[in-house]
């Protein structure tokens, strides 16, 4: 979650969290499908990267269209336009990583999680995010990054929580370690160039930096939790109250479509190559995410404390009005 997520605690911002969740919504609890039009239109801000897969895949088998509604997915370029997108009713629901919720959640921004998201592996050296290093390295192990620069895509956010525990649990000092913010596509000719020695790096650009030659030296996910609950699909507190049937139907579909998607891993390669500029080579050599149906709490858990600890959060965020 980039600089953005820090004024959504502005005045102005609250004022506009106040206003309907949908203009397009005003009854409480929608009561179906409207009439003529197929379904009711969802608004949803997504980001075009491998994670929000499940929901393409959903919409193309049609499990949305089952449960009344009709999906209008916007990309847009980062978790930081998503919060405040949801927030001030331009979204319905939105896609974001955990650590992005729960520091908005600290900071009593209205936001209310609805189903999960996308998950570590869970398997240590094959994971969709990891620490890597270019070709020929000195680094071996997270704690050689003590003392370095690490590229991560946002500042303060679950790359630096991550990072710090790996390093954290290989007995290095993760006060030490210098995060450097750049986008993702940008960390392969920083690590080219010496401009930084280390990168919290997701697919596809993890592949791409191993197609060069490069080493993973930390699965930084699978050390906070092998179960880590990445990112959730979430609305505001207002949509949520006003709208209950819409959102357990928005719920119920994307379960079903989360759970299509872990036991249909060609049919996702297939649809990442309809919404994402990656080459259809690279798409299949990527690592793909878990898509468990529900979100792991005690991973959730862990992520907050993480981010207590490491000063994320000036206060600790109430996890049972954030989550499910």
């Amino acid at each position: 979650m980039r600089r953005l997520l820090i004024g959504l605690v502005t005045g102005a911002l609250f004022a506009a969290a106040t206003a309907c969740g949908s203009s397009d919504d005003p009854e409480p609890d929608s009561a179906g499908p409207d009439k003529g039009s197929g379904g009711t239109t969802v608004e949803v801000g997504v980001i075009p990267i491998i994670d929000v897969a499940p929901l393409y895949l959903g919409q193309k088998k049609g499990f949305y269209r089952e449960r009344g509604i009709e999906l209008s997915l916007t990309s847009a370029q980062g978790g930081a336009a998503v919060v405040p997108g949801v927030v001030s009713g331009q979204f319905d629901f939105g896609f974001s990583n955990t650590t992005s919720l729960l520091t908005a959640a600290s900071k009593n921004v209205p936001v209310k999680a609805v189903v999960n998201g996308v998950a570590s592996t869970g398997e240590e050296g094959a994971d969709f995010a990891e620490l890597a290093v270019e070709k020929g390295s000195p680094l071996k192990s997270a704690r050689d990054v003590e003392g370095r620069k690490v590229a991560a895509n946002t500042l303060n956010n679950i790359c630096d929580t991550s990072t710090r525990e790996s390093v954290r649990k290989d007995g290095g000092d993760p006060s030490k370690v210098e995060f450097v913010e750049m986008p993702f596509d940008q960390m392969q000719a920083a690590l080219d160039g010496g401009r930084v020695d280390a990168a919290c790096v997701v697919e596809p650009a993890l592949a791409g930096i191993k197609a060069k030659g490069g080493t993973s030296i930390a699965s930084l996910f699978h050390d906070v939790s092998p179960d880590l609950t990445v990112a959730m699909y979430f609305t505001s507190q207002q949509y949520a109250r006003k709208n209950a049937g819409m959102v357990e139907r928005f719920r119920e579909a994307t379960a079903e479509s989360l759970e299509y998607a872990d036991g249909h891993p060609e049919e996702v390669r297939e649809i990442i190559t309809t919404y994402t500029k990656i080459p259809r080579p690279l798409v299949e050599t990527l690592t793909l995410p878990r898509w468990p149906a529900e979100p792991d709490r005690p991973s959730i858990e862990r992520l907050a404390e993480l981010g207590e600890r490491d000063g994320l959060f000036e206060k600790a965020p109430d996890l049972d009005e954030l989550l499910p």
